[in-house]
């Protein structure tokens, strides 16, 4: 969406918004669903009067005005127009973890182009305690889809997310800082469990279809399977990186 020169995204369904509320970020335009008759629905007053708290214009419409402008089809009856999301940078990401006198916990998705992967990998590493996550530029699901916001559950309001032209060139970064490259691999004959995670670490995660990439796999330092005992032989990109990230959760603060 492009209003007046600037370009804005729109943020769908209640939790995404009231994510967005709780954090930093600007809200332009909230647009709520009327109520049928009723009471409006409580959760949607609420998100309506802390939007407007905040200095967001707040419009009650039509049902059937949000369906059709939603992209998610799921909006639960609120849709956000906020200004284009704003990346954060790789120093943003180590100055967080300083900041909390952690080491380092990073994701590094490889071409992960799902909106749907992509955002639940977002919301895990935020629940996960992590300290961002980096995208490419290409070849990447972008914060301009808003299925990427509501799957994250609004995580994307809160975990610094850095896009970067070369990933390759930002994982040196990352070792030059002193952080451990971990790629989830399932051919690997190491595994999660064999790895240390109480080291700096950036898990990086590859694409849907094709896995990591060559050279990007070149410049890890470990590769790390998840042991798998069913007949399926893989899992998917974000279920892979909960469990990866969740690993070094338990090995932190056991």
């Amino acid at each position: 969406m492009n209003t007046d020169s600037h370009t804005y995204e729109q943020i769908e369904g209640r939790n995404a918004v009231l994510e967005a509320l709780k954090s930093e970020r600007v809200l332009d335009k909230v647009y709520i669903a009327k109520s049928d008759g009723g009471a409006q629905d409580r959760a949607l007053s609420h998100i309506a009067s802390t939007a407007r708290a905040k200095g967001a214009v707040v419009s009650n419409v039509d049902r059937r005005r949000l369906d059709a402008m939603s992209l998610t089809h799921a909006h639960q009856g609120v849709i956000a127009i906020v200004p284009e999301f704003n990346y954060s940078t790789i120093p943003d990401i180590l100055a967080l973890a300083e900041l909390r006198g952690e080491p380092p916990l990073v994701v590094i998705c490889d071409e992960v182009t799902d909106p749907h992967n992509l955002g639940a990998i977002i919301r895990s590493a935020e629940c996960a305690g992590a300290h961002g996550v980096i995208i490419p530029k290409r070849r990447s699901a972008g914060f301009s889809s808003s299925i990427v916001e509501k799957a994250s559950a609004g995580a994307i309001s809160h975990l610094p997310v850095a896009r970067v032209a070369n990933l390759n060139a930002a994982i040196k970064e990352l070792k030059a800082a002193g952080l451990w490259i971990t790629a989830a691999e399932g051919s690997s004959a190491t595994t999660l469990w064999d790895c240390d995670f109480t080291l700096p670490t950036a898990l990086v995660i590859g694409s849907e279809g094709e896995g990591l990439r060559q050279l990007v796999a070149e410049n890890c330092d470990f590769k790390a399977a998840i042991p798998l005992k069913g007949k399926i032989s893989s899992l998917n990109a974000s279920n892979a990186c909960a469990i990866l990230l969740f690993e070094a959760i338990r090995q932190r603060y056991k």
